[in-house]
């Protein structure tokens, strides 16, 4: 259900939403749980936004960048450093959102794991919804590696019994074989319809993705692959006010787990230990 100004929304025919954002709103709409919004401003801003979280994965699918392991991962040397984790680090006197764009553009020249794929997504999505003069003045030191992500990205990870589109989701692997770890699972953005992006995975249903991630189990296995109901996506609330207000980056701790196809709860976990240490 949606409010704005706590009471209860109706769509404004002024607003001109496309079969996608159409959709994104009556999901809102029809979810358990209550959206509210001080001012339909915001409201408005997490459609976009979700709507080219959408876009971006489609685009990310017809980019020609292919999946791959951390020690088998690549980059543009032109934007990019590779490092010895296979992390991509943006090299000096480059400009952050060429080089995000430049994944899109030259995407055979790269190759990485799906949680990596994720958060390139949500960079990609950033730079349509606020623009590249707001992306390269808050996101300068960008370091890509599994899910971590520059503080003022702002998104969250919780344990839901929804999920909407522009949501990233996980389906978990149990008892994936170890000869293939990095099918212990899938970060899949969630399109709408029961259609899923998941780097390497293509466009599927869920039913497919299971089905794809059971042919990669224990040979003796009888544990499915499912859907888990994890979610994670953007506080869009935090980032729809930071326009215009540039403060000095702040950047994360980065965890080097070399654990392919991670969910952000596990890297969540990861990065609690290290600072606990």
């Amino acid at each position: 259900m949606i409010q704005v100004s706590g009471r209860p929304f109706q769509l404004p025919t002024s607003w001109n939403l496309d079969d996608t954002e159409k959709m994104i709103f009556q999901s809102l709409e029809d979810a358990p749980s209550l959206y509210s919004y001080p001012s339909s401003r915001g409201l408005y801003f997490e459609i976009k936004f979700r709507k080219n979280i959408i876009d971006s994965a489609r685009e990310m699918k017809a980019s020609e960048a292919i999946f791959s392991s951390f020690l088998r991962a690549r980059c543009n040397p032109q934007y990019w450093e590779k490092t010895n984790a296979g992390g991509f680090l943006l090299k000096p006197n480059v400009n952050p959102a060429d080089a995000i764009l430049d994944i899109y553009q030259n995407g055979a020249l790269y190759a990485f794991e799906c949680a990596t794929a994720c958060v390139i997504v949500l960079y990609h999505a950033l730079i349509k919804s606020m623009g590249k003069t707001f992306f390269n003045s808050y996101f300068q030191n960008l370091y890509l590696y599994s899910w971590h992500t520059d503080d003022d990205l702002k998104i969250h990870t919780f344990y839901g019994d929804h999920f909407l589109p522009g949501d990233i989701i996980y389906f978990n692997n149990p008892d994936f074989s170890p000869t293939t770890p990095w099918f212990r699972g899938v970060n899949a953005v969630v399109l709408g319809n029961d259609q899923f992006f998941g780097h390497g995975f293509a466009i599927k249903n869920a039913d497919e993705f299971i089905e794809t991630l059971n042919r990669k189990r224990k040979p003796d296995s009888e544990t499915s692959a499912y859907l888990t109901n994890l979610v994670t996506r953007p506080v869009f609330s935090q980032l729809g006010n930071q326009a215009g207000r540039f403060t000095q980056p702040i950047r994360h701790r980065v965890i080097h787990h070399n654990r392919n196809s991670l969910c952000r709860a596990h890297y969540l976990i990861y990065l609690r230990q290290y600072l606990n240490q």
